[in-house]
């Protein structure tokens, strides 16, 4: 459980979620159709069942599907949590995560009317993980490539096992992570615009904003600068109060 409780926070509830909701579903105890996305029941009166906004983001393929699913799940999403600069501040990576599902469930739910978006999901993961590691090489199954081209070996993968229709759902996970990239990197930084998509404050004390200056985590250290206090010196990066800030009258050696 320690290593469980040290892993990246929201990769590794995306991952245990996605474990157990689909070893539930196809291991009979859960009937898979109080999970997937559809919208008459979502909004049904007197008691809408809303979860399914969530749920239908945790389902797997059945059978060895369930192991590689989450495998690329959380080899992907751990990934980019811990180590993209992208996703350097606290609760950031968790904006990310619910910007893309809300694109995916309105492209592969309200357009296309699909009922499961694990894969989308995947793919958006992947695609994000792609461009912000080029020149990296990863193993696909047997074979190594640069990892520009994960998203469209998955895509290919998906199209021989399942058809067009499956492509063309979970492509809107790349639709997604494109429109997260495009919005918060190339429009600020290449067409003079303004990055709209950012962190709350609220959201960032979720994941530890106020606590100490120093955190050393199972997936790596977190520095962040202190604010200094009222009346007080400034404070260094790891939060102890600069000596020089508050030095007194100076005297000279020697003197009365």
């Amino acid at each position: 459980m320690d290593a469980f409780w040290a892993a990246p926070p929201v990769s590794r509830t995306l991952t245990a979620l996605t474990a157990v909701q689909s070893i539930l579903v196809y291991g009979g105890i859960l009937d898979g159709r109080h999970i997937v996305f559809y919208l008459p029941w979502i909004f049904k009166f007197p008691m809408p069942e809303i979860w399914r906004f969530g749920t239908s983001f945790f389902l797997t393929g059945a059978n060895l599907s369930i192991l590689f699913d989450t495998y690329f799940l959380w080899t992907y999403s751990s990934g980019l949590e811990k180590a993209s600069g992208r996703f350097s501040q606290p609760g950031d990576f968790f904006i990310y995560i619910i910007f893309i599902c809300l694109i995916i469930l309105a492209a592969a739910g309200g357009v296309l009317g699909g009922v499961v978006f694990t894969q989308p999901l995947i793919l958006a993961i992947a695609y994000t993980y792609a461009q912000e590691n080029k020149g990296k090489k990863v193993s696909f199954f047997i074979v190594t490539f640069n990892v520009v081209w994960l998203p469209w070996a998955m895509l290919l993968m998906t199209f021989v096992m399942a058809g067009p229709g499956a492509v063309l759902q979970q492509a809107t996970g790349i639709v997604a992570a494109h429109l997260y990239d495009f919005l918060t990197r190339i429009w600020p930084t290449f067409g003079g615009g303004r990055n709209y998509i950012i962190t709350p404050a609220i959201v960032k004390r979720w994941f530890g904003a106020d606590r100490p200056n120093i955190q050393v985590r199972g997936y790596g250290t977190a520095f962040r600068q202190a604010a200094p206090a009222p009346g007080r010196g400034t404070s260094s990066g790891f939060g102890f109060s600069s000596a020089w800030g508050t030095r007194g009258q100076g005297r000279r050696l020697g003197g009365d």
